[in-house]
């Protein structure tokens, strides 16, 4: 009687060796918490001083606040996938977080390849003539520079484009001394 008890005690010592998966899913139940993961893109918009016109160089611009950029995203067809204009804070920064992004190509439909940063307004009567400096007229491409933010169940990969810019629409041309 002695011996069968013992053997039923070793028995069931040696069950979750003998079934490793059956041993760890009843003592502890496997919850899997999918991870969120978001796009955004983030630049700075500026007014480009007088002296620059023409040219893409942004020193001595000054970062225009409540300006207006958009993202646009086009499918692998080509096809408009993604749209949503973006103000900038106090200091001409934006911080655009694609909610409702998709890709329905994970690399046609890239974001590196699919989406790109317009201008769209500037607050400043002053400046508020559209220019070209890194493509803000036809389209700034993003840039990925290993930015993210983890979380427990969030994650956000971080794009770069531009710096942008407007120009000034009233420039007094500079006299030669």
């Amino acid at each position: 009687m002695a011996m069968t008890q013992l053997t039923i005690l070793i028995s069931f010592l040696l069950l979750p060796l003998a079934f490793p998966s059956f041993a760890t899913s009843a003592e502890t139940p496997t919850t899997t918490v999918e991870k969120h993961v978001d796009v955004v893109v983030e630049g700075m918009v500026y007014c480009q001083i007088c002296d620059h016109l023409g040219k893409w160089s942004l020193a001595g611009a000054e970062p225009i606040p409540a300006a207006k950029i958009s993202v646009v995203c086009k499918d692998h067809k080509n096809q408009v996938s993604y749209y949503k204009a973006f103000e900038t804070n106090a200091h001409g920064y934006f911080y655009a977080q694609l909610q409702g992004f998709k890709m329905s190509h994970s690399l046609l439909d890239h974001p590196l390849q699919a989406c790109h940063v317009k201008l769209v307004s500037s607050p400043l009567a002053n400046c508020n003539l559209l220019s070209n400096v890194n493509y803000g007229l036809n389209g700034s491409p993003l840039r990925y520079e290993d930015k993210r933010l983890n979380g427990k169940s969030y994650e956000a990969v971080i794009y770069a484009a531009g710096p942008l810019a407007f120009r000034p629409a009233n420039c007094t041309p500079s006299t030669p001394p």
